[in-house]
Parts: C-alpha cells; sequence; structure tokens
C-alpha cells in the first residue's frame, strides 16, 4: 500500500465513524476508538478540517463539515434516477406506514443511500440506521447480488438461524429471485424483521437500485399485497426513466 493510499484511507475511516448515532467526536476518543496515537488522529483532524470535510465545535469535539454537503449534492446531481426513485420511497413509507429505503451495489457490498420512517408504524427493525447492510441477509442485497449474477460475499456471517450462508442454497434462491423479479428476507438478519425489494430499472432495464421496506416479520402475512404496491411504485419510476419492461 502506497502512502498516498493510506493517507486517503486514515481519513475514510475518521469520516465514516460520524453517522446518526454518533454525530460529534473529542480527539481523545477517536484516538482510543481508532487504537492510534493521539498525535496521528489530531493531525488526520486538522487536515479534514482544514479542507471542509469536518469542522471544530469547540472543547475538542469534531463535527462533519459542509463540503461534505456540496459532494452529496454533486453525487445526487449526477443520478437522473435518484429523485424519482426517492419520492417514490417516501410515497411508499407514508402508504405503508413501514421503513422504506432505496439500496445500491458496491462491488460485493449494499449500500442503503437512502431511507424514510414517516408514519412508520410499530416497533423499530435491525439496520435502520446501518449505511452498509449484509448483501446476503438483507431483501435489497439478495435482490441485487441475484440481479447481478454474483456469488454470495464471502466470509458469509450466520446471524441468525435462517440467515442463508450455503452456494448450493444460494444458487437455488438466486435463479427464484431473477424468475419473480422481487426479494424476500424473513429473520436473516435479525429475528423479527424482514424485508421485500424490487428492482429500479432504467433504460433499457438496467438494474439501478432496489426500492424496499423494511417490516416486523409479523407484518409478512400482508407480503402480497406489499409486493404489489412496491412493484408498481418501482414500474412508474422505471416508466420515468424510459424502461418500458
Amino acid at each position: 500500500m502506497t502512502r498516498t493510499h493510506a493517507t486517503v484511507e486514515a481519513a475514510v475511516r475518521v469520516l465514516e465513524l460520524f453517522d446518526a448515532d454518533r454525530t460529534e467526536w473529542t480527539l481523545s476518543d477517536l484516538a482510543r476508538h481508532l487504537n492510534q496515537p493521539t498525535s496521528t488522529v489530531h493531525e488526520q483532524l486538522q487536515t479534514l478540517a482544514g479542507v471542509g470535510l469536518l469542522v471544530r465545535l469547540g472543547r475538542g469535539r469534531y463535527g462533519l463539515g459542509w463540503r461534505l454537503l456540496k459532494l452529496s449534492s454533486a453525487l445526487y446531481g449526477s443520478l437522473p434516477w435518484y429523485a424519482p426513485a426517492h419520492d417514490a420511497m417516501e410515497r411508499l413509507a407514508r402508504g405503508t406506514h413501514l421503513l422504506a429505503f432505496l439500496c445500491v451495489l458496491h462491488g460485493d457490498s449494499v449500500l442503503c443511500v437512502a431511507r424514510s420512517v414517516q408514519g412508520r408504524d410499530g416497533p423499530p427493525v435491525a439496520g435502520e440506521l446501518d449505511f452498509e447492510l449484509p448483501a446476503h441477509a438483507t431483501a435489497s442485497g439478495k435482490l441485487l447480488l441475484a440481479l447481478a449474477g454474483q456469488a454470495l460475499p464471502q466470509p458469509t456471517a450466520a446471524f441468525t438461524p435462517q440467515t442463508l450462508t450455503g452456494a448450493a442454497a444460494w444458487n437455488a434462491e438466486s435463479r427464484s429471485i431473477r424468475a419473480q423479479g422481487h426479494a424476500l428476507s424473513r429473520d436473516e438478519w435479525a429475528p423479527g424483521t424482514s424485508g421485500l425489494a424490487v428492482p429500479v430499472r432504467g433504460e433499457g432495464g438496467a438494474v439501478l437500485a432496489a426500492l424496499g421496506l423494511s417490516l416486523p416479520t409479523a407484518r409478512l402475512h400482508a407480503a402480497e399485497a406489499l409486493l404489489r404496491t412496491l412493484k408498481n411504485a418501482a414500474a412508474e419510476v422505471g416508466w420515468t426513466l424510459g424502461h418500458r419492461g
């Protein structure tokens, strides 16, 4: 690994520690969490704050900087599908009273790029604040992997007894997902949490993202109706993007 690569990787590790659960960090807490010398982490924080990716909040505390918002806006602006898909996600959340989400495939990782909890009923579900999701244990992950024709990422952790980890079982489920056009997870990431996901397709049928719902397993009795709602929402987005499938 080159020095430049190591420097960038270290900066990314620091930035990824800031999330909805932890919006601020102190120098000492970061150094302890990263198991690095305070002087090393201090240099990283100074550099990131100097370019606007972090901001000093006083008393040694740091938060995310405004420049990240500019980068985020530029990213979403470069994705023609994001705005209509995000609108569909919001409508789904309001109409179903469930957590709705948009996910994309990045290598063999699945990233939740947007979620909405508007009007959600019932208890929390697993992964409400996670950005990177276990591809083999979530509906969105299984959908995107299957449609991309990918094998299960290795290693495949067994989160629950229902987590799918074997190659043979995955090959069968992957074929089923491609045939049915949707994916379902039942208690595979955490007991009591299930999910449904369908693809958002663009012109030519290209798979752009997964649109889905996360719900308490007890509500899977309504899976058929929820899938119809999901597929209709995804079809509307696809139509605006030129998909006529």
